[in-house]
């Protein structure tokens, strides 16, 4: 049985889950989001948890049974307390800059960088290098921060570029120059 997928999911009083076919919608006070179930797969809501099963022992649906359990904890989780994923930006003149819903990133490049930000994410700025991207979903939230963090990653001779906050960069030494 799988590990993850055998476990319940716990849902608090200010989350609704309401599940239908293979369509699960669940609504909190950050939010809502929607889900149509994998394959081989099935949910139901019984008293305050969501249980889901699986219709067969076949490795394809031991292996989506994990993944619907994650994806649907994931969205309670979400629509209850939210996600974020905090960024640094590293080196001398590179600094970001919020106009609207686009992230405006001056790297270092003979260009600026803007970044359109998706609904449903909610980015702030801090002193021009602190980046901070919060959100519902989960996947929407890792997916704009790695975006974000693609168009400068750390290089690791001198670390700059935009790097996660809890992000340890291996540094290499520079090239020595002999004594003849």
């Amino acid at each position: 049985m799988s590990r993850v997928g055998s476990k319940t999911i716990e849902v608090p009083d200010k989350v609704k889950v309401a599940i239908a076919d293979n369509h699960v919608a669940v609504e909190g006070p950050k939010g809502k989001l929607q889900l149509d179930l994998p394959e081989l797969t099935d949910a139901k809501l019984e008293e305050n948890q969501v249980v889901v099963t699986r219709e067969s022992e076949v490795k394809r649906a031991k292996a989506m049974h994990g993944l619907a359990r994650s994806l649907i904890n994931n969205m309670v989780v979400g629509v209850e307390k939210g996600f974020e994923k905090k960024l640094e930006i590293h080196g001398v003149g590179f600094k970001a800059t919020l106009q609207g819903k686009v992230l405006n990133l001056q790297l270092g490049y003979s260009h600026d960088i803007n970044h359109n930000i998706p609904d449903g994410i909610i980015v702030t700025v801090d002193k021009g290098t602190n980046i901070t991207v919060e959100g519902v979903d989960k996947a929407l939230v890792g997916k704009v921060a790695s975006e974000v963090r693609s168009y400068y990653p750390v290089e690791p001779y001198k670390g700059k570029g935009v790097r996660y906050s809890d992000e340890h960069i291996v540094r290499k030494q520079g090239k020595q120059v002999q004594a003849a």
